[in-house]
Order: C-alpha cells, then structure tokens, then sequence
C-alpha cells in the first residue's frame, strides 16, 4: 500500500509534470503566427505581388455581377460559414456581400485576369477615400451627392437619388486623381503604366455607364436580362431582406474597415494553376487560420470545359478547411432562385475536396 509520503510525491511529480506541458503549450501557441490585425502597405503589395500569377484571359471584363439572386443564399451561408475566420472569392462587387455576410478577418480575391485586380484596387481607393455610402456611390460613378440621403437610407432610396444626379467629367476626373494619388502617393504602391491604365479604363466605365452598367456594358459578351448594379445593389434574399453590401451603413463601414487595414488582398491566379491558391493555403497554415467560405461564381464551368477541374479541386485541397468551410457558387438550376439565369447554391468544401490529389499542376 502507497504511503501518504509517496502518495503525496507521486501526485506533486504528475503537477509539476502537467504545469510542465501547460506552460509548453502556452510558449508555443504564443510563438505560433496569426493572422495580423492589419497590413503594412508593404506587407499588402509583397502579399499581392509574391502570391499572385501572370495575367491570364477571361471572356469578358467582368466588372459588376450578372447573378441576380445571389443574396438568397446569404441566410443559410451565416448559419454555416463561421466568421473571423479567411474569406476567398473570385471576381467583381458580389464578393462584398458576401464578405458581410460571413465577417471574415481578412479575404482574399484570386482572379485569373490582373483587370480583376486592378478593379478591386479602384474599390480599394474609393472605400477609404468615402466616409459613408452615399458619398461612395457619388465616386464610384461621378455622381454629385443629392440632398436628404443619411445612415438609415434604403438601397432603393439611394440608387433612386442618384438615378436623378446628372454625371460630371470634372467629377470624373478629380476621382480618377484621387484614387491614383491614395494608392501610389499615400500607399506606396509599385503600380505599373498598365495598371494605371486599367484602373482608369474600370473606373471609365463606371463614369460612363453609372448605375446602369451591367455585366456585358463594355461588349464583350452579349446577354438578355442582365441585371445593373442598381438592380444588384436593390435586391434581396427570398424573404425580401436587403443584403448587398450597400444596404446599410454598417455593411459600408464593416468593408471599409477591412480595406483601410489592407486586409482585402487582390490576386492574379488560375483557379487551376500552380501557385496562387496553393500559396494562399500555405499563408493560412502558418498562421493557423482556415477559410470560412470561398464564392467561385461558375468557374467550375470553365475549369470542367478544359479538362482542368481536377487540379483545381487538388489546389483547394491544400487550403485549410473544417466541416464549417463553405463554397458558394452560381449554378444553372439549384435551389434557389427562380429556375433561370445563374442562381447561388452551398457546398462543403471539406467533403467535396477530400478524395483530391493535391500535388501541384503543371504551369499553365
């Protein structure tokens, strides 16, 4: 029978040795990297320069949404999605809702065209340069800012204020400056000849065409039906809530917020290519973070024509995922929606990618 002496120096040896473990788990998860607070500038264009790929080609410019139900998914992907966590998406303005809807930490735009970059650079510019909704509407397309518009302004009232305010080149044009002067001037950041054209030639269109610009506007792919960024911007879930990104004030400051801290990283990739969402994974490890929820549009689509899907799937496969993780992707069909045109559905990514290979595809 164990003495009450040894019985109290066995039990003093097992403390000491668990304090032991504590304190080592404690010394590790305090040196382990998190995901910042922010961005440096610097650290924002390392980011988008070091992790992104060449520029590649898509069909069209892309610069607004064509999917029209998109939000009717949102209910369902904040019941699943968790938030805090590292949002990823592909193309123009619907990744802001979304964005909303899941309240990540920091999110990650991959694109396969550097125009998608470049327009998420003007969004960058015009979220930080607006103190509210309304005066970012009146930038976004040269716009004087009508009377009587405030924080509790509907979507519906806003776009109906400007539909009556008459576009301005001097507006235009002092913008234009404007943004320029916030990313190279007070940023920093080593933009290109080309990329300064391309901003300009996305903020153009937007001056040009106002809250009527829709998807295929610059005439690159032809279309019935197509939605303007006003009827984006009024939409709602099925319940007939609003949730674009423009619907409130506090979806407007939650964004600006994330853009002003440089967590909002644009990136050149090929959603099948080699490096782009395999370098994003890698980043996301070594801070111990994991994607809440990945919106892919119909890439899909494209990726399954060319016979490359597989090393997409592969690439998602290195990201790091949980049963919570979510895609978002526009479908022909699906469960919401009205039955035509391209309607949002949810996928859990963890249990698609599961059987994929993920050593990386060949350059492409």
């Amino acid at each position: 029978m164990m003495t009450r002496r040894r019985l109290f120096l066995v039990t003093a040896a097992i403390l000491v040795a668990c304090l032991g473990e504590l304190s080592l788990g404690t010394r590790v998860r305090a040196t382990a990297a998190e995901l910042p607070s922010r961005l440096t500038d610097q650290e924002f264009w390392k980011l988008t320069s070091d992790l992104s790929e060449p520029n590649g080609f898509f069909r069209s410019d892309n610069l607004l949404s064509n999917e029209i139900w998109f939000q009717y998914v949102v209910p369902e992907l904040t019941r699943t999605a968790k938030s805090g966590r590292v949002y990823m998406g592909v193309g123009p303005e619907q990744n802001f809702t979304y964005i909303v809807a899941v309240a990540p930490q920091m999110a990650f735009i991959v694109d396969v065209r550097r125009g998608n970059l470049d327009l998420h650079l003007m969004y960058k510019a015009l979220f930080e340069l607006s103190a509210d909704r309304a005066e970012f509407v009146s930038r976004l397309f040269s716009k004087p800012r009508p009377d009587g518009l405030g924080p509790k302004s509907t979507a519906a009232e806003l776009f109906a204020a400007y539909a009556n305010s008459d576009t301005t080149e001097t507006l235009y044009k002092e913008n234009l400056k404007a943004i320029q002067d916030r990313l190279v001037t007070t940023h920093g950041f080593a933009l290109s000849p080309d990329d300064l054209q391309g901003i300009e030639y996305v903020y153009h269109a937007f001056y040009s065409f106002g809250p009527r610009l829709q998807y295929s506007s610059t005439g690159s792919v032809g279309g019935f039906n197509q939605p303007t960024y006003a009827d984006l911007m009024r939409a709602t879930d099925a319940d007939g809530q609003a949730r674009a990104y423009l619907a409130t004030e506090e979806s407007f400051a939650f964004l600006k917020d994330l853009e002003t801290r440089n967590m909002l990283v644009p990136l050149v990739g090929n959603f099948a290519g080699p490096r782009a969402i395999r370098a994003v994974g890698q980043y996301l490890k070594e801070r111990d973070a994991t994607v809440s929820a990945f919106y892919l549009s119909n890439v899909e689509q494209y990726l399954r024509q060319d016979g490359i899907w597989r090393d997409f799937c592969g690439n998602v496969a290195t990201l790091p995922l949980d049963e919570a993780s979510t895609f978002i992707r526009a479908v022909r069909g699906g469960r919401y929606g009205q039955g035509f045109g391209l309607n949002s559905d949810l996928g859990a990514m963890a249990a698609e990618v599961k059987g994929c290979v993920s050593s990386p595809p060949a350059d492409r």
